[in-house]
């Protein structure tokens, strides 16, 4: 069976260019890698994402959001993740059922069994093997994101980005707190330095809990 990654964090964190980055190593190190994301990464799925990143689309109830997320999370699970790490490869995913705690819970106040319950709907039996949460001070991360969008010629996907300090500031507590509560699956990453020294802290224990794997099998 493969191995299932998940990258998580606030806003602007740079997750996405990291999971890249981790991509790339990994797969110059040999492994046969799956890159995708959440909400997103089969064409229904990327339909619903275009509705939940809407800018327009503020008057959505915390409600509507959890269910949208679950949806489009239960058709990504099974068109891409699972058959994925069926063949063997490494499936490295930009946010999965962690998010939906921080965010949800977290920062909608949603109570977690109701979000605990979808969650185990939708990613059926793909459950994180490592989650890398790269922990971003929120203001420097939305000033990151924003300035991400205005340089954006693509869709504005910034409905979340007009949340409030204090909103992202609940959904990075609540980030820490799950990181706290399974230490064994997180990996913690400062998001301060370079690019590439943040790689490469990133690449080196990922790489090190792979050939961990490996010996235990």
């Amino acid at each position: 069976m493969g191995f299932f990654i998940t990258f998580e964090g606030v806003e602007g964190c740079g997750k996405t260019t990291q999971i890249r980055n981790l991509a790339q190593r990994l797969t110059e190190a040999g492994y046969r890698t799956v890159l995708t994301r959440e909400p997103g990464g089969c064409a229904i799925a990327d339909k619903i994402r275009t509705i939940l990143l809407d800018a327009d689309n503020q008057a959505m109830l915390p409600l509507t959001e959890l269910l949208l997320y679950a949806a489009a999370r239960a058709q990504h699970v099974a068109e891409v993740i699972l058959p994925a790490r069926a063949s063997g490869a490494i499936v490295l995913c930009d946010r999965f059922s962690d998010a939906t705690i921080a965010y949800q819970h977290f920062g909608r106040g949603i109570a977690r069994p109701t979000i605990d319950a979808l969650n185990t709907l939708a990613r059926q039996s793909a459950t994180p093997d490592l989650t890398v949460l790269m922990d971003c001070d929120v203001a420097t991360g939305l000033a990151r994101a924003k300035s991400r969008i205005a340089a954006s010629s693509g869709p504005r996907e910034e409905r979340f980005e007009l949340e409030t300090l204090s909103f992202h500031q609940r959904v990075r507590d609540g980030y820490l707190q799950l990181a706290a509560d399974e230490a064994e699956r997180f990996l913690t990453i400062s998001a301060s330095g370079t690019i590439d020294e943040i790689s490469d802290r990133i690449a080196t224990q990922v790489l090190e809990r792979l050939m961990d794997r490996s010996r235990a099998i």
